[in-house]
C-alpha cells in the first residue's frame, strides 16, 4: 500500500522544477515537473514527486484524517 501525503510549497525553482515543501514542519524538497504549482499551493506527494494539487480546504481535511488515525492508536 502506497501513502500520499499533502504538503505546502514553500518556495519554488521553476528552472530545476524542486520546491521545499513543509509536512507539518518537516521541509523535504521535492519534484514539481508533473504538475504546474507555485509557493502557497498545497500538493500530494508520493516518493519525491509531487503527484498532484490540493486545495487549502482538502489538504487540511486529509491531515486532520491522517491526525485523528494517529491519535487513535
Amino acid at each position: 500500500m502506497c501513502l500520499a501525503i499533502p504538503g505546502k510549497i514553500k518556495s519554488i525553482n521553476k528552472k530545476t522544477h524542486h520546491a521545499t515543501v513543509s509536512f507539518n514542519g518537516i521541509e523535504k524538497e521535492i519534484n514539481t515537473e508533473v504538475v504546474d504549482v507555485k509557493a502557497g499551493d498545497y500538493v500530494v506527494v508520493h516518493a519525491g514527486y509531487a503527484i498532484g494539487k490540493l486545495s487549502e480546504d482538502e489538504a487540511m481535511e486529509t491531515l486532520a484524517l491522517f491526525n485523528k488515525d494517529v491519535e487513535n492508536k
